[in-house]
């Protein structure tokens, strides 16, 4: 098959007019056979730091992708990603293997041999690079939070659908590897395994001051500073508030500024949140009130929020509740019994904060039969062996994966609303329908923030490709 011939079977099923939905869950084996490379889905990783190596390990573990470019704004990192890829390929057998390398991901979504992206960039830039993927049509995953703010959220599920993009969000707790914990958990409670469920408590860990005062330094000459900012206040380099230069594996310090990503609740809490309206079927809605309180970093180079307690009210009274003094994991209550699950020992990271739960079981319940086998009749996720094979066989089938940003999207707002109940420090109303605060005109402000130039602005870009 030559090559335009392999790119017109992978973008057919985008092309056609009914979506995604109402096609199956479930395709033959035969789809994926080993010995069809012609119908292999070229991707691009952007961003090769911490994670963006997971990502692209992950990717190339599946038979059904070809990294064939790796793009980062660090030059260290850059050539860090492409030794990466060509290295796993030269372990395989083959020679001259050659990943092209990109500074600017614009160059990246303009190739006609890329079909997808993983995009592993800082929270505050994941929207609008997927945005300008989508635009591009190119199928993409990206990390979660899937959104900075309420306001990307929407733009990035609206270029999505628009562009008939096929969409993973980084929530690797829905997948069966490496944490089936969330899957059976999740399934037991939309199952009705502990009855009517009442309460759910969930702890993301809690992040610390760095110690270190604000402390502008000089910028790396392998680091493009300007467009790595992007759409974030302008402000001076440094090296505590971006990612480490003497380390590929360290935690950056953009999860801990609150310019460049929102701290816990969005970090890890879209993570559990997202599970938590999984298994309560309110994956496409969202809370009703939120009620939060949180104590922010002060005269640190750091500067999100440290200690938390959040409130949430959901349809038919359930009432969700985030603690720092929570066991990391998600505690489903019920009328007839409980349920707790967590990732336990294994993490994605070395860095991952540690759960207190690694001396226990990462699943356990008030009574053994809640996790006793489901019957036939059960409602069941879908099929979804590893995370990011689930993302490429879907591209293949033109389905959606077991992510979508219709569901993220969710999950985001949840949180993000969570974090302007922090800042504002009272109780708010959310209408999941209409996406917005109800009655509060200071509340739905925060849902958005102005992009520091015109450049770097998602709606810009929308507006160019007619979306808005």
């Amino acid at each position: 098959m030559k090559n335009q011939s392999r790119r017109r079977f992978l973008k057919a099923a985008v092309r056609g007019g009914v979506g995604l939905a109402i096609l199956p869950n479930i395709m033959p084996r035969s789809l994926f056979a080993a010995d069809m490379p012609s119908k292999k889905i070229n991707v691009a990783q952007i961003g090769c730091g911490r994670m963006g190596r997971s990502d692209m390990g992950n990717v190339l573990n599946e038979s059904l992708a070809r990294v064939v470019a790796v793009c980062d704004l660090d030059s260290k990192r850059l050539a860090a990603g492409k030794k990466m890829a060509e290295d796993f390929y030269s372990k395989q057998g083959e020679s001259g293997v050659n990943v092209k390398t990109f500074h600017d991901y614009h160059d990246v979504l303009a190739s006609p041999d890329i079909d997808a992206v993983v995009v592993t960039v800082p929270d505050f830039s994941h929207a609008r690079l997927a945005i300008a993927a989508a635009i591009a049509g190119k199928h993409i995953y990206v990390q979660k939070p899937v959104t900075y703010n309420i306001a990307e959220a929407i733009g990035l599920q609206r270029a999505v659908e628009a562009k008939k993009i096929i969409l993973q969000t980084g929530s690797q707790q829905r997948s069966e590897h490496p944490w089936m914990t969330f899957r059976s958990a999740s399934e037991a409670v939309r199952n009705g395994r502990i009855g009517q469920l009442k309460t759910i408590k969930i702890g993301v860990g809690m992040d610390k001051p760095s110690g270190h005062a604000p402390e502008p330094m000089p910028v790396p000459e392998n680091l493009d500073y300007e467009h790595w900012l992007g759409s974030a206040p302008e402000q001076p380099y440094m090296e505590r508030r971006g990612h480490p230069q003497d380390s590929l594996d360290a935690r950056p310090g953009w999860i801990t500024t609150e310019d460049f990503g929102l701290g816990m609740i969005t970090n890890w809490g879209a993570h559990h949140v997202d599970i938590a309206q999984w298994a309560m079927g309110q994956e496409l809605g969202g809370p009703l009130t939120v009620d939060a309180q949180a104590e922010f970093m002060q005269n640190d180079a750091w500067t999100v929020h440290t200690s938390y307690h959040v409130e949430m009210l959901y349809p038919k009274n359930v009432q969700l509740i985030l603690d720092n003094k929570f066991e990391t994991g998600i505690r489903f209550e019920g009328d007839e019994g409980w349920i707790f699950c967590t990732r336990g020992a294994e993490k994605v990271t070395a860095s991952d904060p540690t759960s207190p739960a690694d001396a226990h079981s990462p699943l356990r319940a008030s009574d053994k039969k809640i996790l006793s086998p489901l019957d036939g009749n059960a409602v069941r996720w879908i099929p979804s062996r590893t995370h990011h094979g689930n993302w490429l066989e879907s591209i293949v089938a033109n389905r959606q994966p077991i992510a979508p940003i219709q569901q993220s999207a969710r999950s985001l707002e949840a949180c993000a609303a969570a974090w302007i109940g922090m800042k504002l420090k009272r109780k708010l109303t959310w209408d999941a329908a209409t996406e917005m605060f109800v009655g509060d005109d200071a509340a739905n402000a925060l849902r958005e923030r102005k992009a520091r130039k015109p450049e770097y602005d998602f709606n810009v870009a929308m507006k160019k490709a007619g979306l808005v």
